[in-house]
């Protein structure tokens, strides 16, 4: 169900307002820290990988006894798995949120309406059969005043 242009207009102005009483609050319904966090997890990942790789190399390269070269190669793996791990999990992590939509208007919101997320235009059901029933009996129930 579309909103109409002066549900549009209402929502923007209730948008513009909460940015300027409480921009903390609006900046984490737009998912902007949450990704600042997450790249700052993948960068952190990624030079904890490259130190457990230097540690291998070290590892190979030194002229060791054979304990203490197993020991300290074990360490660098286990280092630089756990790097990898740090990265990865933060690329997919369930606060990484795409940017704010744009709308027509060529203004960016954080979409309350939807929950901060894009549409996806082939997910949209609205012509569904389900849809429609559910339509029907929300109208029926209007009707009777409940």
């Amino acid at each position: 169900m579309e909103l109409s242009e002066e549900e549009l207009r209402l929502l923007e102005q209730m948008e513009r307002a909460l940015v300027e009483e409480d921009p903390k609050l609006a900046s984490t319904l737009r998912g902007t820290s949450f990704q600042r966090a997450a790249r700052r997890r993948m960068v952190l990942g990624g030079a904890i990988l490259l130190a457990g790789i230097g540690l291998l190399v070290v590892a190979v390269l030194l002229e060791l006894s054979a304990v203490i070269q197993t020991v300290v190669g074990v360490l660098g793996f286990v280092i630089m798995l756990g790097g990898a791990i740090l990265a990865l999990t933060s690329a997919r992590s369930p606060g990484h949120h795409p940017s704010p939509k744009v709308r027509a208007s060529g203004r960016s919101g954080f979409g309350v309406v939807d929950g901060g997320r894009r549409h996806r235009p082939g997910r949209q059901r609205s012509g569904s059969p389900f849809m429609e029933r559910m339509e029907e009996r929300w109208r029926r129930r209007r009707e009777r005043g409940f």
